[in-house]
């Protein structure tokens, strides 16, 4: 029993893992990056698709819940409107299974 009870939450911890809950600050000095969304898919570091449930958007793959309460974020973040001050360049998908990284010197970032 007690060996299933170190498994399940072994389990729990590496599925929570780089989970990706994120809250969007109005001020930039407040951000652990700075981000910029754009329209073109192809110009973009990573392709986001954002979850409706918490525990959907786990993984470092592009898979965002986005949070009105900054102490449960895993990353705060700031949209800018210029790109060249962006961190990350992103661009929204309405498809789960297009989310992921085009440019993989970033995932850092999001670590």
């Amino acid at each position: 029993m007690k060996n299933f009870f170190l498994l399940f939450i072994l389990t729990f911890v590496l599925n929570t893992m780089n989970a990706q809950v994120i809250y969007v600050t109005d001020t930039e000095s407040w951000a652990d990056f700075t981000v910029y969304v754009t329209s073109t898919e192809s110009w973009s570091d990573l392709v986001v698709y954002v979850e409706t449930t918490e525990s959907w958007a786990t993984g470092n793959k592009g898979l965002w819940y986005f949070t009105e309460t900054e102490s449960w974020a895993d990353k705060t973040i700031y949209i800018t409107n210029t790109e060249s001050w962006a961190d990350l360049v992103i661009y929204y998908t309405t498809t789960e299974s297009w989310a992921g990284w085009k440019d993989n010197s970033k995932k850092h970032l999001l670590e």
